[in-house]
């Protein structure tokens, strides 16, 4: 059930940038930030200062912004430990990374999507957040950060309104570690992405309740937890899958397929990818379950499975459409039932939410096996902790969703 939100009262306002503003103080109540969908390009976003936004990237290792005049120089050298954050992840497709440092540090932020990156210095800016009791917004804080300055040509193909980039991964220079360091707060962060209004980002840890708050009480105790696991000079969250399941039942798939590149987390890609030796054992599989030869239509790119949706069943969670699950570690299962699964492309077509990667061999190690994009993590509230290397995963009720956080400041 969506509610309508109010406006929330907690912008993330950059701050005259001035040094001498008093620390932070400290607290134990983590940070709270509104997350919302741009429906052009399917990206998450966060807001800003003066009314601009953030593209959150899950695996960002930075955090950048086109350069603002309030931004203070960071004059870093070469060996700094913040230097040493800033480069320790390049982009493949950023060739100017690498390049020996010259006296002061130089960043390279690159954009999620299109790939291109620039050089770019460090600045020293401020933002304002709410923290929060996992209830409402409680009280204004200032969290202090160090960003990379970038140009505004890096910008193409990310939302109109959008200025920089929010990285969220491990690294010592995303937001996570940021954030935490700043505000003294663990290092682990939730995250509840809407499918459409705001959905929720908490930083530091905390319970979230979600309206109606009487029915569901504090969802991070529904959470079950699997590995988070890194790969070297690779800043992607991988969890350790060891099968895909189909109306719970396993999937065959090739010697190795699911290990052979890994399953990784992204919120640059908007459905769950998957390389074409895990693809067509796993569309094949849904096919041959939900047997409804006789609603299907013809298929809509870039999906393959398309049906009537007039004729496929409905229940609680959406059409009568097999579950998909990733089998994990310890007999534990992340499932996707149809609200996941399923994707209504127009008024009378619905499809199977996956997608075939492209330009990539099967089996093929260097690709991971499958990319679970934000459509099937919307309504699902994920907690990545950083400290103990864990997520932790569970459904938001049927009753609310992602949206249903009470942005309400309490008195």
């Amino acid at each position: 059930m969506e509610m309508p939100r109010p406006t929330p009262l907690i912008l993330l306002a950059t701050s005259l940038l001035v040094l001498a503003l008093p620390e932070p103080a400290s607290c134990a109540y983590p940070v709270l930030i509104p997350v919302a969908k741009d429906p052009a390009t399917s990206l998450y976003t966060i807001p800003t200062r003066d009314g601009h936004n953030h593209v959150i990237d899950l695996a960002g290792p930075l955090l950048w912004s086109t350069c603002a005049s309030d931004h203070l120089p960071a004059a870093f050298s070469c060996n700094a430990t913040e230097c040493r954050h800033a480069n320790a992840y390049r982009a493949p497709s950023c060739r100017i990374a690498g390049q020996p440092c010259k006296k002061q540090c130089k960043a390279y932020p690159y954009n999620p999507i299109t790939g291109q990156c620039a050089a770019a210095n460090l600045v020293h800016t401020r933002f304002i957040v709410n923290t929060t009791d996992g209830k409402n917004p409680l009280q204004q804080v200032s969290v202090r950060a160090v960003a990379a300055c970038a140009p505004r040509n890096i910008l193409a193909s990310l939302p109109r309104d959008i200025t920089g980039v929010a990285g969220l991964s491990a690294s010592g220079l995303a937001l996570p570690a940021q954030v935490a360091a700043s505000h003294r707060v663990s290092r682990k962060f939730m995250l509840c992405l809407p499918r459409r209004g705001e959905g929720v980002a908490i930083f530091g840890g905390g319970a979230l309740f979600l309206l109606p708050e009487s029915s569901m009480g504090d969802l991070t105790t529904t959470l079950a937890f699997t590995p988070l696991r890194s790969r070297k000079d690779n800043p992607l969250y991988y969890i350790p899958v060891q099968g895909i399941a189909v109306n719970q039942v396993q999937v065959p798939f090739p010697a190795n397929a699911l290990t052979a590149g890994g399953v990784v987390l992204c919120t640059r890609v908007a459905y769950t990818a998957l390389r074409s030796d895990v693809y067509r054992p796993v569309v094949d599989a849904f096919d041959r379950a939900l047997a409804r030869n006789d609603a299907k239509v013809p298929a809509v790119a870039p999906f393959e499975l398309c049906y009537r949706s007039s004729m496929l069943r409905n229940r609680l969670l959406g059409y009568a459409v097999p579950d998909i699950a990733l089998v994990l570690e310890g007999g534990k299962s992340w499932t996707f039932v149809s609200s996941n699964s399923m994707v209504d492309v127009n008024s009378q077509t619905a499809c199977l939410a996956f997608v075939e990667m492209k330009g990539v061999k099967a089996g093929d190690p260097s690709a991971a096996a499958a990319v679970v994009g934000g459509f099937q993590m919307e309504n699902h509230l994920l907690q990545f902790n950083l400290e103990k290397q864990q997520l932790g995963f569970a459904k938001v009720p049927f009753s609310s969703a992602c949206s249903n956080f009470n942005f309400t400041k309490t008195q």
